[in-house]
């Protein structure tokens, strides 16, 4: 569950896993407590926090301020990424691909949760490797890091990008949804019309 941190930039957060450690002593087991929490505006702003304490909560609250201090700008093209991206991680490897709009997010929980603070409403993904929540988390981080505008690239290169295979996917499926509201439009406007005759 999305906690909210800060009103005026609208910055939510989102605690991913929380891990016990114990340190056997001479009174017995010492237990300590650390947490990976991801923060994001779903605006186009991440970033991730990880924190330890002798306690749950000063654990979260130590991840939380990290997280802010980490946040970072991502570009996305209308809920989805403009191309393909692969992040790495250790022995962790993300795969995160473009999605047509009403596809929604296809993913684990830990990858799930940085697409969604980062505002990604449509992608599909795929984990390689080791599926550890902090590699994990991390290595999406590194593929997100990898995206770049097509303007962004087009001024970099110096050349003129035509139309991508993400924009043929979004013009598609909004030109699918006004076919589908226009049969419902013509058939108020043919009641209308018979309205009219009758009144006529």
């Amino acid at each position: 569950m999305a906690e909210l941190l800060d009103e005026s930039t609208s910055l939510e957060s989102t605690t991913v896993g929380v891990f016990r450690t114990a340190a056997t002593v001479k009174g017995g087991r010492r237990f300590s407590f650390s947490s990976l929490v991801v923060a994001g505006n779903r605006r186009g702003q991440v970033g991730i926090g990880y924190g330890k304490a002798n306690q749950v909560p000063p654990a979260i609250e130590k991840a939380q301020k990290e997280a802010k201090k980490s946040l970072i700008r991502i570009d996305l093209q209308e809920g989805t990424i403009p191309h393909e991206a692969t992040g790495r991680f250790g022995a962790s490897r993300v795969r995160l691909l473009p999605a047509s709009p009403g596809t929604g997010v296809v993913a684990g929980a830990a990858v799930r949760a940085v697409l969604e603070m980062v505002g990604i409403t449509d992608c599909l993904t795929k984990c390689y490797g080791s599926t550890n929540k902090q590699n994990v988390v991390k290595a999406t981080m590194d593929a997100l890091k990898q995206l770049h505008s097509k303007e962004e690239i087009a001024q970099l290169r110096g050349v003129e990008i035509g139309q991508t295979e993400v924009d043929e996917r979004l013009s598609r499926s909004g030109a699918s949804q006004w076919a589908k509201s226009k049969p419902a439009e013509s058939a108020d406007d043919e009641a209308k019309a018979e309205t009219n005759a009758a009144s006529a």
